[in-house]
């Protein structure tokens, strides 16, 4: 299956792209890069440049049809950008549209509030996307991994980098299963 990881060109937390990314590779799985611009990706370590990364496909010219899940790395100011942009957004609600599921560790659900497709979820995030969350009508809830089928798709949601472990279980398990009808 190929899965997209949707990141913007600059501000994604490395270890949020790579564990995820190797993850997919173990399962068998093809991770496709994609961005808002061609090019690579500039990688972070907290607020330090890390490694470059290359763009394979430019979130204009994508659509959920070619994909069978959606991950989403956190970072703060990869999800910042990737909300400001129409694009990115639009991609990442066809995804909840098509029934496809989705992963989104840290800061990553600030996209998903923009692409309005949190009401009546439950999700886990970064503790500081609580109040974003709530109010754009999700549950918040502090633990480790959160799945979350009450929606047109399944929902895997984790809080941080030391979460990664649980993340990639869950999301690698739940991508495996036939989607829903």
């Amino acid at each position: 299956m190929l899965i997209a990881f949707l990141t913007a060109p600059q501000g994604v937390e490395q270890v949020e792209l790579t564990e995820p990314w190797q993850a997919v590779l173990d399962a068998g799985d093809t991770p496709r890069l994609v961005s808002t611009r061609p090019g690579r990706v500039q990688a972070y370590r907290h607020l330090d440049k890390a490694d470059t990364f290359p763009v394979d496909e430019i979130v204009a010219d994508a659509t959920a049809d070619e994909f069978g899940a959606l991950v989403l790395p956190g970072g703060v100011a990869n999800p910042d950008a990737l909300r400001m942009d129409r694009h990115a957004v639009a991609f990442v609600r066809s995804f909840f549209d098509a029934g496809k599921p989705v992963a989104a560790i840290c800061h990553a659900p600030w996209t998903l509030v923009e692409a309005d497709v949190v009401r009546g979820r439950t999700l886990t995030s970064w503790p500081s996307l609580r109040t974003d969350i709530a109010n754009a009508g999700g549950t918040w809830v502090d633990q480790q991994v959160s799945v979350c089928h009450d929606g047109p798709n399944t929902l895997i949601t984790s809080r941080r980098p030391h979460d990664l472990k649980a993340f990639c279980a869950a999301f690698t398990t739940e991508f495996a299963k036939p989607l829903r009808a």
